[in-house]
């Protein structure tokens, strides 16, 4: 099989973290029999130093001809940088919104995993920690509230902000159908999230799922309020498998979910839209202050890339494969210094991607 894949190297570590994932890929199909062809485009600071935006439209155009998008971490130092005395739009991260609009990507998908090795940087009680967890949310990443009519009016010598809340039946559909889809991959147990008691869009949100539901007999499901989902995670996140949310909801559930991983650099994610079509990256950022010194952690990179195979390509057995190796990494106890502890072996970004790859086993 050839897996044509366009990747964005970025800004910072995201070159580093971006080579070592080839690498992973490279090993992967040379085991089991594929062909990897990747295509470098610039995107964020890289490309407004050699072309003066963030991400052009001939950019775009070749994400567009690819089968998936790799990317490695946006931006730079927001105090320093001279990229962040550019107006809004011609900042890197404008790229982001760019590309994402661009592809359609409606779907925005975050794993938290506490890997029993890593344990002791969760900040959760023992008793909670100890029985571990691995879930996945995802979010509806262009409705919504961010992206509904919004004013700000004067009344009565008052000014009032207006934010406009909307969900179509298709755009909660389509979004369902996604999350029931990888429910299916996974442990299908799917727990919807809304605030059905109070908004109008969330009871719809609500029907919409159920009638999704019908034709995913094997999944189990439940519907949950997003105060209560709040609760939940940090009381017993062990009970989750797939949360599905609209975007606001799942903006925030998302960012506390990764927090109660402690490790933040192991942290993967992807944006799908109406196809197979994916963009895979970390969750961390472009960390500028140690770019270049062979120090970043590319596990997220890496475990991204996995969730490429497994999504965009079908290809589960081989995402199987690169799991199983960073397993394998931690319990040989290799860390990079930013989930390093005591008698473990620190090693810096390259070593980390060479001792990935060279655990890739069919």
């Amino acid at each position: 099989m050839v897996l044509n894949i366009c990747c964005i190297p970025g800004d910072g570590i995201g070159p580093e973290i971006v080579t070592q994932a080839k690498k992973v890929l490279d090993r992967v199909a040379e085991t089991f029999g594929h062909e990897m062809k990747y295509t470098d485009i610039l995107m964020g600071g890289a490309s407004i130093d050699a072309c003066g935006e963030p991400l052009t439209d001939e950019a775009i155009a070749t994400a567009k001809a690819s089968d998936a998008v790799l990317m490695g971490s946006i931006g730079g130092d927001t105090n320093t940088s001279p990229w962040y005395k550019l107006p809004p739009e011609k900042r890197p991260e404008a790229g982001l919104l760019k590309i994402r609009k661009s592809l359609n990507l409606f779907a925005n998908l975050r794993p938290a995993i506490l890997y029993p090795e890593l344990r002791g940087a969760c900040p959760l009680k023992e008793e909670i920690s100890a029985k571990g967890f691995d879930m996945l949310i995802m979010r509806e990443l262009t409705g919504g509230l961010y992206f509904g009519e919004r004013k700000t009016v004067e009344e009565n010598g008052m000014k009032k902000a207006i934010d406009t809340l909307t969900y179509t039946e298709e755009e909660i559909r389509r979004i369902a159908i996604k999350g029931f889809d990888i429910a299916m991959k996974r442990r299908k147990k799917l727990t919807s999230v809304d605030k059905a008691n109070v908004l109008d869009s969330s009871r719809l949100w609500r029907a919409v799922v159920n009638e999704v539901a019908a034709a995913y007999p094997e999944v189990k499901v439940e519907h949950m309020l997003v105060d209560n989902c709040a609760m939940q995670l940090v009381k017993d996140p062990s009970q989750f498998d797939v949360i599905l949310t609209e975007n606001m909801f799942g903006d925030i559930l998302s960012d506390e979910a990764s927090m109660v991983t402690g490790s933040i650099g192991m942290l993967s994610s992807a944006s799908l839209n109406d196809t197979k079509f994916g963009l895979y990256e970390p969750s961390h950022g472009s960390a500028p202050d140690i770019a270049g010194k062979d120090l970043a952690n590319p596990i997220a990179t890496i475990l991204s890339a996995s969730m490429m195979l497994r999504y965009t390509f079908d290809l589960d057995k081989e995402a199987d494969a690169i799991d199983a190796a960073v397993d394998r990494v931690l319990k040989d106890g290799l860390r990079t210094g930013d989930i390093f502890s005591e008698g473990c072996r620190k090693v810096g970004c390259t070593e980390m991607g060479d001792a990935i790859a060279e655990r890739i086993a069919r």
